[in-house]
């Protein structure tokens, strides 16, 4: 999770949310070993606060510290044609900046030709509906648990390597 972004200029938000998750810091980037990166898309694009704290993270480009790391991106939309596949890429963009390496998922995923609601090989995705309540499909499950799978084995690879 990461804060807010206010259209007031002056407003600020406190350092640690009044409840849920934590928020992220780019300490947390800093030591992490692999990131999945996910965001609900806002016009076919990551949410503002999104952009606004990876906008952030010039420090760990800077020293490198995301080079060679795995990374994958998820979303959920409202609506099937919502832009799933472009705010998958629009997140991939600063990571790759970073140096990361971008995971997706691929057709050996056979959820991939039958899904009728989320999943993409850009990665995860759920189709909420206009309500923002459906809930996850099976496949959509399968496909989240596989990519996670392939970036924890990525990882655990890369880790090996090192």
């Amino acid at each position: 999770t990461v804060p807010e972004v206010s259209a007031i200029c002056e407003a600020t938000g406190s350092a640690v949310p009044d409840e849920g998750a934590p928020y992220a810091t780019v300490d947390d980037l800093k030591g992490c070993s692999a990131l999945a990166l996910g965001s609900p898309t806002r016009f076919g694009n990551m949410a503002a606060a999104l952009k606004y704290f990876l906008d952030g993270t010039s420090s760990l480009w800077m020293d490198g510290s995301l080079r060679g790391k795995p990374a994958s991106c998820f979303t959920s939309t409202s609506s099937l044609h919502g832009g799933q596949e472009t705010t998958l890429v629009s997140m991939m963009f600063p990571l790759l900046h970073q140096g990361m390496l971008i995971l997706g998922l691929p057709y050996t995923n056979t959820e991939l030709l039958h899904t009728q609601s989320g999943g993409t090989p850009y990665g995860a995705s759920h189709l909420a509906g206009n309500d923002s309540n459906l809930p996850l499909s099976e496949e959509e499950k399968r496909l989240c648990q596989a990519l996670g799978k392939r970036v924890a084995a990525t990882a655990a690879t890369l880790n090996q390597i090192r």
